[in-house]
Order: structure tokens, then C-alpha cells, then sequence
């Protein structure tokens, strides 16, 4: 699958379509009055992802970009090897199946027996030991600017979206200093944050300069694909769990939350921030227009 380029959102090397057919359904309502209305919902469909001959897991997802998705799941499962020669990836849309295929033979079974249920919307899921591989973490102590969060956020959430065209969607951007990259949606922000993993992984992008952009929780879940990611700064408009907190102050993650007009709140990795920007002379963030479409 190739990178696209969109002419209207110059800055990004992949920017969220909308308009891009399969990805939502006209559905026939009713709003609070009893009028007739028709809504955009987003569509949901599995895929499943197998390791060489191992069938791993099922996952719900609005169905872009599934090489990505099973790249970035597996890498972030600990499947794949930063050393692994992945010899190629294989979707069958009629089947609903990508199959991953290394040089090295590979067995998981005994790390799938032991499966935990995350928090993530659509439930994500982890196997094995969720902290495993988290020991030798060590985050590059890279620098971010105030100014360069400020001006992500805006750009963001102006970013034409799936979220805007329906919602019930998450999204996460990969960012370098304020420029928003890579943006990927999806039904479960776990889904869009592995989606990212498999683009940096088939691109060669490396994380060390890099910062994370979500619209949802910072969960323990969220940090710790992060921190295995390389990936030095976490920022969400939204709030916190006190583990995800916990995790990323273990790991040296810069974790910023409530991200809305001039404010936010930093509660790990304050070390990294360089306050450039004077937060009065941000604008405060507009009441967000009702959604296309929405009743």
C-alpha cells in the first residue's frame, strides 16, 4: 500500500478520507421530534490477522489500511523482531484475513494463552505479560516546545476527519515538531495507534523525534504502546488513568492530557517541556460545530 499524498492537507503524508467508499453507511432515524432523518454511521468489520501459519487474533476495524493494522499489532505485541525480515504481507479483502510472513519461524502459542482485555474502545487486547518488554525501555530525553503542541492541537482538530463526518471513531496523528504526519482512525484508538506502528515499521520512520498525538484516554494500555513504540511524547485532548500515569513515569514518557485552546496538563516527563509559547496569546478553543450528518 502506498503513501498518499492530499493536496488540500499539504502537511500530512497521510491524512484521514472520509469520503473514501465502505467507510460509513447512510442510515435512515428519526431525531427528538419525530422527524425523519438520515445519519452517516461509521461500518465495522473484522479482521483477522495471522503470524506465518498462526491465526493471533480478530480485530474490529473500519477496514483501511489492514497491513498497517497487522504490522503495527504484531510489533507491538512483541510478534515481530526489530531483526525479523518480513517477507510479505498478504490481504484477501474477500476473506478478511492479512497474513504476515517472516523468514523467521515463529510459535506463540503459550503467550496466547494468557490474554488480557484492555480498556481500549471496540476492547483491545494484549498477550501476555502487559509490562513485558517495558524493562529496557529508555525514551530519548528529545526536547518538545509548548509552541509546537499548541499548534498541533490546532491543526488537528481542524483536520477534515471521520470523527467529523460521523464519529464513534478514535484518531492518533505521529507527529514531528508541529507537524502532524501520519493520521489514522478507527473504531478503537488501540487500532489507529497500531496502524501508525505498521507504517513507521514499513517506512523506516524512526521515533526518536517524534510525538504521539490521540483523541482518547491515556491508558495504561496507550503508554505502554508508546514507550515500545520509542516513541518520547503521549498528548491526548483527553484525561488520564492513574496507571497509564504510573507506566509512563516508570518509563520516561512525557504524558500530556487535557489538551484544549491554551490549556493542558503534563504529569510525567515535565523535564521535556520547553515553554516557548506565552499560553495567552493561544486562542481559546471554539464550542466544536455539530457533526455532519448528526442528530
Amino acid at each position: 500500500m502506498q503513501l498518499t499524498a492530499h493536496d488540500d492537507i499539504s502537511d500530512y503524508l497521510i491524512a484521514p478520507d472520509p469520503g473514501r467508499a465502505g467507510l460509513t453507511r447512510a442510515v435512515e432515524g428519526f431525531d427528538h421530534t419525530g422527524a425523519p432523518v438520515i445519519t452517516n454511521v461509521v461500518e465495522e468489520r473484522p479482521l483477522t490477522i495471522f503470524l506465518n501459519a498462526q491465526e493471533i487474533v480478530t480485530a474490529m476495524t473500519i477496514g483501511d489500511y489492514p497491513d498497517y493494522l497487522a504490522l503495527g499489532f504484531l510489533r507491538n505485541q512483541g510478534m515481530l523482531r526489530d531483526s525479523d525480515e518480513i517477507t510479505g504481507v498478504d490481504y484477501d479483502e474477500e476473506l478478511e484475513t492479512v497474513i504476515v510472513r517472516t523468514a523467521r519461524k515463529t510459535d506463540y502459542e503459550d503467550k496466547m494463552r494468557k490474554k488480557t482485555r484492555t480498556s481500549g474502545c471496540a476492547v483491545g487486547t494484549v498477550f501476555g505479560d502487559m509490562m513485558e518488554g517495558l524493562e529496557g525501555v529508555r525514551l530519548p530525553a528529545t526536547p518538545v516546545r509548548t509552541s509546537w503542541l499548541y499548534a498541533l492541537s490546532s491543526k488537528i482538530n481542524r483536520t477534515p476527519s471521520l470523527y467529523l463526518e460521523a464519529g464513534a471513531i478514535h484518531g492518533t496523528v505521529l507527529c514531528q515538531g508541529d507537524r502532524p504526519l501520519v493520521y489514522m482512525e478507527d473504531v478503537g484508538r488501540h487500532n489507529a495507534v497500531d496502524k501508525i506502528a505498521g507504517w513507521m515499521l514499513r517506512s523506516g520512520t524512526g521515533p526518536e523525534d517524534k510525538i504521539l498525538y490521540t483523541t482518547g484516554r491515556l491508558t495504561s494500555e496507550m503508554v505502554i504502546k508508546t514507550a515500545m513504540m520509542g516513541i518520547p511524547v503521549l498528548a491526548s485532548r483527553s484525561g488520564f488513568t492513574a496507571w497509564g500515569v504510573e507506566i509512563a513515569q516508570q518509563v520516561g514518557l512525557t504524558l500530556i492530557g487535557r489538551m484544549r485552546g491554551q490549556r493542558f496538563v503534563c504529569l510525567a516527563g515535565e523535564d521535556r517541556l520547553l515553554r516557548d509559547a506565552d499560553p495567552a496569546s493561544v486562542a481559546e478553543e471554539p464550542r466544536r460545530a455539530g457533526r455532519k450528518g448528526a442528530v
